[in-house]
C-alpha cells in the first residue's frame, strides 16, 4: 500500500476516534477506553479489508465481524457510519431512548452489524459457527472476531478455540486487542491469560503478533492471515487503552466513564 493510502487510514482512524467520543460525550456514558484502542484495527477491517457493501448489508457472500468485546461499540458504530451504512449524526443519539444505536450492537436494528454481542466470551462462539456454515456452504466469505484480553478469561473462549481448530477454520481470524486493562485493573492483576500466544498456539492458532496502532502492520497482519490455510488465525495485537486521547491513555478509569465537556473539548482538539 502506497504511504498516501496508509496516511489516509490514519486519518480515518482520528475521524472514527471523534466519533467515539461523540457517541460517548452525548450519552453521559460507555466504554471510550476499548473503544480507542480497538479503532486502528477496525478501521483497517472497515476502510480496506472487508469485502461489504453498505448498501446491501445483508449481502451474503460479504465477510462478517463480529465484535465479542460488545461493550466496545462505539468504534464499530463510528465505522459503519463513516463507511455509509447510516448517517453520521446519528452517532450523538448513542445510547439515548427509542435511538437504534444500543450501548451493545444489535444485528436485528443496525445495519451492517453481524452479530449481537455484549455477553463477554460468547462472540467467538458465533464467529465459529458463521465460519463452518461459510465452509458448508462453499463460501468465501471471511469472519473476523475481535475480543479482549480480559475477556479470553471467560472459558467459553477456550471451547470455541477448540472448535476452530477441530474444523480447520482458516477463514476465522481472531484479532485479541492487548491493551491490558479491563475494569478492575491490569489482566495480570484480575486473572492473567498469559502467554496470550502460547495458549492459542497450543490450540492450533497460526498466531501473528502486530503493534495495533501501527498501520502498516496491521495491514501486513490480514495480508499474511488470508493466505493461512488449513487452520485459524489469532493476531495479537499490543495496544493502549484510550490510544489518541493523551488523559486517557492506560487508565484504567476510562474503562466505562464518560468525559464532562471540558474534557471532551480538550479530547476532540487533539484529533484534529
Amino acid at each position: 500500500m502506497k504511504m498516501e493510502e496508509v496516511k489516509e487510514l490514519e486519518n480515518m482512524a482520528k475521524e472514527v476516534r471523534r466519533g467515539i467520543l461523540e457517541e460517548v460525550y452525548n450519552a453521559k456514558s460507555g466504554h471510550p477506553g476499548g473503544s480507542l484502542s480497538v479503532a486502528d484495527i477496525l478501521t483497517v477491517l472497515y476502510f480496506n479489508e472487508l469485502n461489504i457493501d453498505e448498501n446491501n448489508p445483508q449481502w451474503e457472500d460479504r465477510d462478517r465481524v463480529v465484535l465479542s468485546k460488545g461493550h466496545c461499540s462505539p468504534a464499530v458504530y463510528a465505522c459503519l457510519a463513516n463507511r455509509g451504512f447510516f448517517p453520521v449524526e446519528d452517532l450523538k443519539t448513542f445510547r439515548k431512548l427509542d435511538s437504534y444505536l444500543q450501548g451493545h450492537p444489535d444485528m436485528n436494528k443496525i445495519p451492517g452489524v453481524d452479530m449481537t454481542t455484549g455477553s463477554l466470551g460468547q462472540g467467538l462462539s458465533t464467529a465459529v459457527g458463521m465460519a463452518i456454515a461459510g465452509k458448508m456452504d462453499h463460501k468465501d466469505y471471511r469472519v473476523y472476531c475481535i475480543v479482549g484480553d480480559g475477556e479470553i478469561e471467560e472459558g467459553q473462549i477456550w471451547e470455541s478455540a477448540m472448535s476452530a481448530k477441530k474444523y480447520a477454520l482458516d477463514n476465522l481470524c481472531v484479532i485479541v486487542d492487548n491493551n491490558n486493562l479491563q475494569i478492575d485493573g491490569t489482566i495480570e492483576e484480575v486473572m492473567s491469560p498469559y502467554p496470550i500466544d502460547e495458549k492459542f498456539r497450543s490450540f492450533g492458532f497460526e498466531i501473528i503478533k502486530i503493534d495495533g496502532h501501527n498501520m502498516q502492520e496491521i495491514l501486513d497482519a490480514f495480508d499474511v492471515a488470508k493466505h493461512i490455510k488449513g487452520k485459524p488465525v489469532c493476531i495479537i495485537a499490543k495496544t493502549i487503552k484510550g490510544k489518541g486521547v493523551s488523559f486517557m491513555e492506560n487508565q484504567v478509569g476510562w474503562h466505562g466513564k464518560a468525559p464532562n465537556e471540558e474534557e471532551y473539548r480538550m479530547a476532540m482538539e487533539e484529533l484534529v
